[in-house]
């Protein structure tokens, strides 16, 4: 049985609510972990709850492909969604698999990815345009981005920075980077290093999309108008009296 439009797209609707809702407990519990310094791989709880949100992604993914028209396109669009919906820290666990624990921190956010898409594309249902859609579905990923890096760095620099006393001033260097204006907070780990470079790189990645989106309102204003905003009246010069008077 074939679905309508407007069933699959109330389908589609409620899984990306609820992977994004899952995504965010996943936020809460490596937030918690961080603060207070628990091995997550020891944590039973946190365990059974990644794999459960994995399984879920997972579901969603099948869903989608059957509600999907052209299958094969789907598959080569959203394949690495699917990739990153797999549990990898409950195999490792499972399957006793020997890894570094910077590797196994890192794996902890690769489901968080699967969060993003259903972020942006819950956003994108809530704007009215497409340039709205773009900018605040960039801004929240980058918002994300902050704090997930915020995070990082604080369990990487902590132990070996004196300049990382606590979670405030990891937050303080997250931010300044993502400003592009910089911080008297210097990364001394290579983890440290990268995520300087990348919140710079999506800073300044911000703010044309900023210009973008404020020419964009600007436009529209004309067009419902039928003015052109900032504009000052032109003078124009009567030839018989030689004054001048205002003209639009």
């Amino acid at each position: 049985m074939k679905l309508s439009t407007r069933d699959t797209r109330y389908i589609k609707t409620v899984l990306y609510v609820m992977v994004f809702l899952l995504s965010l407990g996943l936020i809460v519990y490596i937030s918690i972990d961080t603060f207070t310094g628990v091995d997550f791989l020891k944590n039973e709880s946190y365990m059974r709850f990644q794999l459960l949100v994995c399984v879920v992604f997972m579901t969603d993914f099948f869903i989608e492909l059957f509600m999907a028209d052209d299958k094969w396109r789907y598959m080569r669009q959203r394949w690495f969604f699917f990739m990153v919906s797999i549990p990898y820290l409950n195999i490792i666990s499972l399957w006793h698999i020997d890894f570094s624990r910077e590797v196994l921190y890192f794996l902890r956010f690769v489901p968080l990815v699967r969060g993003a898409l259903a972020l942006s594309i819950v956003i994108g249902y809530m704007t009215s345009n497409r340039l709205s859609s773009l900018l605040f579905s960039y801004l929240a990923i980058m918002l994300s981005v902050i704090y997930f890096a915020s995070l990082i760095f604080l369990e990487k620099e902590q132990p070996v920075n004196n300049m990382v006393p606590d979670y405030g001033a990891a937050l303080w260097w997250a931010c300044m980077n993502a400003t592009t204006i910089g911080c008297d907070i210097y990364p001394v780990t290579v983890a440290g290093k990268i995520l300087a470079v990348i919140l710079a790189g999506m800073g300044m990645m911000m703010f044309p999309l900023f210009t973008v989106y404020i020419t964009g309102l600007v436009q529209r204003y004309n067009s419902r108008r039928g003015t052109t905003m900032f504009s000052a009246p032109l003078k124009v010069k009567r030839s018989d009296t030689g004054d001048y008077k205002g003209a639009t």
